[in-house]
């Protein structure tokens, strides 16, 4: 269920994705407090959506199962997808969002940066490069295949840059902190704004 940004109206939406590598039911709500639900079999990956959620000040419930026998990727991917399709159906009608914003979060020696504009065209810049391929058992690879899956299907452009760091893990959390701060703020509501923020009329 969508909503729209009329004022006072919680602008929330779930999915459900079952395919034959993984079975995903997903909640969010772009006006929440910052609350988890997270049942999934990718550790790493739990950990990064509370990062998200709660630095966004969002509400995430995600309960995923998926053939992690094999190897992460497609629950990531999957939960990736499903999590750009609520946030876009969450926006609603995109009137009155401040639709852009540029987020810089240290996380000790680490340093992310993460630009949003929620353009109605998607688009993906990734500029990181770490010093491990993998934080414990999770392949590093995976959080291009997750954020690229979340702006294409969230229909946003999304620019990620990690410009320095030692340490993997406080890489990729920079990165996932910056994620919330700036997609909170890109989809809050500006009382200044009249209809969309476009001089085309749409979004």
């Amino acid at each position: 269920m969508a909503a729209n940004n009329e004022a006072g109206t919680v602008r929330k939406s779930g999915v459900s994705r079952k395919t034959n590598e993984t079975d995903i039911q997903l909640e969010f709500a772009l006006d929440g407090s910052g609350q988890t639900r997270l049942e999934t079999d990718v550790a790493f990956l739990n950990h990064m959506l509370d990062l998200f959620t709660k630095h966004g000040q969002f509400d995430l419930s995600v309960r995923a199962n998926g053939d992690i026998e094999i190897d992460d990727h497609h629950t990531v991917e999957d939960i990736g997808i499903c999590l750009g399709q609520v946030i876009r159906e969450a926006l609603g009608d995109k009137k009155g969002i401040k639709r852009y914003a540029s987020v810089f979060i240290p996380m000790d020696e680490a340093l992310a940066q993460v630009v949003i504009d929620v353009s109605n065209r998607p688009h993906f810049e990734y500029r990181a490069e770490y010093p491990s391929d993998r934080v414990g058992s999770f392949e590093v690879q995976l959080v291009h295949e997750f954020l690229w899956k979340l702006a294409l299907e969230a229909r946003i452009t999304l620019h990620v840059i990690v410009h320095y760091g030692q340490n993997t893990h406080h890489m990729i959390e920079a990165v996932f902190k910056a994620l919330g701060r700036a997609l909170d703020e890109a989809t809050a509501i500006d009382p200044r704004v009249s209809g969309v923020p476009s001089t085309k009329g749409v979004l």
